[in-house]
């Protein structure tokens, strides 16, 4: 009797290939979505937004900007050489200076005196801050949810000043809103998702980043609804 051929070993069988993973500018906008819809549709922005609220309570949102955007722009000199950070400070992207062009047109030339953060707004500001000594991909995340907000949404709040206020067209009193060196926004807004596309960390630290921008909206939320309370609409 023949002895029986061996079994023939079995192909191996090829791995499935895996599929790409997201673009990190693509997971933080995910991720952040319930926290950016729920500050988007907080009463105050929602009231601001649709014109019913005067322009004291325009005036006194700008003025809690100034102190966000001070703490943004405060740390740029720090960070100018830093590996995560630094990419992202582009000069074009400064709003200080316009803020206070604004508030100028709001308050006049004493528009300093007196003037102090709501407990919100300080919280908010600190938190850049501490960001920006400690831990420079947590300050990324602030930078995205501010300036990338400012070139897209903030278009509308400027719109709607314009038009309930009486502002002149990119003119004093919506300075902010106005990047007078960005050419071409959306061709800006895609370079600075590719600088989040290639940050130079790992992905237990990109997650850390998306907590944090959520926790930037969050804080922002915040803002909102100590602006709310201060100026509710009449029932």
């Amino acid at each position: 009797m023949e002895p029986s051929s061996p079994a023939p070993h079995p192909s191996p069988v090829a791995p499935a290939p895996r599929a790409p993973s997201a673009p990190f500018s693509t997971v933080i906008r995910t991720a952040s979505h319930a926290q950016h819809t729920e500050a988007e549709n907080s009463s105050f922005m929602s009231d601001l937004l649709g014109g019913r609220l005067g322009v004291t309570a325009y005036r006194r949102y700008t003025e809690q900007l100034w102190f966000v955007y001070r703490a943004l722009e405060d740390a740029t000199g720090v960070l100018a050489g830093d590996p995560v950070a630094g990419p992202f400070l582009r000069p074009e992207l400064a709003r200080t200076p316009e803020l206070e062009r604004d508030l100028a047109h709001l308050g006049g030339p004493s528009w300093r005196t007196g003037l102090r953060p709501l407990p919100a707004t300080a919280a908010y500001a600190a938190r850049i801050t501490e960001c920006a000594r400690t831990w420079p991909a947590g300050y990324v995340a602030h930078h995205y949810t501010r300036y990338l907000g400012d070139l897209s949404g903030g278009q509308l709040i400027r719109g709607t000043a314009e038009k309930t206020w009486g502002f002149a067209r990119k003119g004093d009193g919506v300075r902010f809103y106005v990047f007078e060196d960005i050419a071409n926004p959306a061709a800006f807004k895609r370079s600075y998702r590719a600088l989040l596309d290639a940050l130079p960390v790992d992905e237990v630290e990109k997650q850390r980043v998306v907590e944090e921008c959520r926790r930037a909206f969050r804080l922002n939320s915040a803002v909102f609804e100590a602006l709310g309370e201060e100026f509710p609409l009449s029932a």
